[in-house]
């Protein structure tokens, strides 16, 4: 693999093992810090609404208005994208690796010490708006580097296994989410985790974010505009010179982001909704579907360097166009039915997660991938992704649950297409 043309950074598959390592673990341990801290509020949402919002609504509305403001965190994520994209083009990736985290771990500092509705009334509601818009803007920063990063780290050959290293970071940090409040929600009573309890977790990401901080700080730079400043990109400079990869990648998301957040994050709350299940129960089957899902993802990423990109992007179009409507029909007040629905949609969901981060570094340039990436990814998960738990709990609130499955298998029809008509990226050189 080859850098720009204005990098002075010496050749990436040169990299000595143990430098190696060290990008991978700088990667992953920012990249799991982040994902815990900014799904873990989708997890605890149902403790820590009734203390944030005004209380004696309906249980329902509640939960709609802890999804609205999970939702306007995304707003940020294109913002976040587009600005921390463009620091990493401007001034390496290393210098945005910092700032994600740094900002997610002040953001989780301000959950867990966060005022409740009754000690400062509406002020609550409104600082939580303004965690989430923070968090937002690093989360949609954090996506596109810390993958970025992993694939100009990668020796030639493996950018696909590098590349769903990512997902396997992201995974072991929702793993981690997952499992500390279904850990709470067990030791702790239904009073005491409404009270106080969903703190500790917040309190818990913090101090995993200091971590990921110490841990990036050393790494090797993998890019390096040169000293002019003609070298140094615009903010949309990537439109200019590449508008036909951005359009692709809003494309392959639309429908990826969406099965991602009902499949990862929403499934347990649709299961809550639709057939009563306990949520406690939902958190452990939550948790071992992810742990299933984490071990997939460098199997799958091996696979594509071996057979290529395309195939396991139509598989998992393919898969979800087709079987979205008939999984969430099937589901049950039952733990195995859950678990296999679960598990079902992973393995599909692995042809997109495995691969994505390397397809779309494969498509720019150097100087405008970060920025041209992630404006792109994040304005599209955020429009599709942050609303679809909002949208689906209205969906079942108006007895309408169906409509959501359907909805999903549209956009990921048209994802599907994208696909089909893309060029493999597997051979491609990074320029």
């Amino acid at each position: 693999m080859r850098l720009d043309t204005s990098s002075d950074l010496s050749h990436a598959s040169a990299l000595p093992i143990r430098r190696g390592r060290r990008q991978l673990l700088a990667a992953s341990a920012g990249n799991l810090a982040e994902w815990y801290d900014w799904l873990a509020y989708a997890y605890l949402s149902a403790y820590f609404a009734d203390q944030i919002f005004p209380p004696g609504g309906d249980p329902v509305v509640v939960t709609l208005s802890a999804f609205a403001v999970f939702a306007v965190g995304f707003a940020a994520r294109p913002v976040g994208g587009l600005l921390l994209g463009l620091l990493a083009d401007r001034h390496g990736r290393r210098a945005a690796m910092a700032t994600t985290i740094s900002l997610m771990g002040a953001g989780q500092l301000a959950m867990a010490l966060l005022p409740t509705y009754q000690r400062i009334g509406v002020a609550s509601p409104v600082l939580l708006v303004v965690i989430r818009l923070v968090q937002g803007l690093s989360v949609g920063g954090e996506s596109t580097v810390s993958a970025v990063f992993l694939v100009e780290s990668a020796p030639a050959g493996r950018r696909g296994l590098y590349s769903s290293i990512g997902y396997v970071s992201g995974n072991l940090g929702q793993l981690l989410a997952s499992g500390v409040a279904a850990l709470l929600a067990a030791q702790l009573t239904t009073a005491q985790m409404h009270s106080w309890g969903w703190r500790l977790a917040f309190a818990l990401g913090a101090v995993a974010c200091l971590v990921g901080l110490w841990i990036r700080h050393g790494t090797q730079e993998t890019y390096q505009p040169g000293p002019e400043p003609a070298d140094r990109p615009g903010a949309f400079d990537f439109l200019r010179s590449n508008p036909r990869e951005a359009a692709l990648i809003v494309g392959m998301t639309l429908g990826a982001t969406v099965t991602f957040y009902t499949w990862t994050t929403f499934l347990p709350t649709y299961a809550r909704l639709t057939v009563g299940f306990a949520p406690g129960t939902a958190l452990l089957v939550s948790t071992l579907s992810l742990a299933f899902f984490t071990v997939l993802q460098p199997l799958a990423g091996m696979l594509s360097d071996r057979v290529g990109r395309k195939p396991l992007l139509i598989a998992f179009g393919a898969g979800f166009t087709v079987l979205t409507v008939p999984l969430l029909g099937l589901l049950r007040d039952s733990f195995w039915n859950l678990l296999l629905i679960s598990c079902a949609g992973m393995v599909l969901l692995t042809g997109y997660t495995a691969v994505s981060g390397a397809v779309m570094a494969e498509l720019f340039p150097a100087r405008v991938r970060t920025a041209g990436i992630g404006l792109s990814y994040a304005a599209t998960v955020a429009a599709f992704g942050g609303t679809a738990p909002y949208l689906a709990t209205t969906l079942i609130d108006r007895s309408h649950a169906d409509w959501f499955a359907w909805y999903v298998s549209g956009l990921t029809l048209i994802s599907t297409l994208v696909y089909t008509g893309m060029r493999e990226t597997k051979g491609a050189t990074l320029t």
